[in-house]
């Protein structure tokens, strides 16, 4: 399915995957993986989506025999597209996959998690995993950082905001914390 790792093609229709028929069944909504986080993820597909169809284009437009070199995709595009059973050398393939990428950025809930340090790519993973399969499958999320927080995460979402961190949780407690300090300062006495 990949057509770019590593192999010159001389013409898209020279390519045996090319000529698989597009009859293919596609999910009727996009399953996105785990690696495609955020909107600047679907934007990035969506670019490189482009460029494949340049590519294709431009190999159309040169004489047969002609040696060129195809761009390289990348890893996210090359999930998306097995998980979703899409031949990226077939025109009609990209430009329905291209259309449901659209349709994603339109729809899909969006979620920004703040973390006091930087989550590591299985956090990330497994938070989006959660996510797609206890929210909704296609939910976008951006991943920021706010050290104030000390540990935990800040969830926002367009209405709401959900304080989990460890600041809050101190700010709440604030009195009885005073109560215990006061408390041991007047037992040293």
């Amino acid at each position: 399915m990949n057509p770019v790792r590593g192999k010159n093609l001389q013409n898209s229709a020279d390519s045996p995957d090319a000529n698989r028929s597009s009859n293919v069944m596609h999910p009727p909504s996009l399953q996105l993986p785990t690696a495609i986080v955020s909107q600047s993820d679907v934007n990035r597909i969506l670019r490189e989506i482009s460029t494949l169809e340049d590519f294709f284009l431009s190999a159309k437009a040169r004489s047969a025999g002609t040696t060129i070199k195809p761009p390289r995709i990348t890893f996210m595009l090359e999930q998306l597209a097995r998980a979703n059973n899409y031949n990226l050398l077939e025109a009609t393939h990209r430009a329905d996959l291209k259309a449901k990428l659209e349709s994603v950025l339109k729809t899909a809930p969006m979620l920004h998690i703040s973390f006091a340090t930087e989550p590591s790519l299985k956090v990330t993973d497994a938070v989006v995993g959660w996510l797609r399969s206890n929210i909704h499958p296609q939910t976008l999320v951006v991943v920021g950082l706010q050290p104030t927080i000390a540990a935990g995460c800040v969830v926002r979402t367009g209405n709401k905001i959900f304080d989990m961190s460890l600041r809050s949780h101190l700010q709440k407690h604030e009195p009885y914390m005073v109560k215990l300090i006061q408390g041991a300062v007047s037992a040293e006495r």
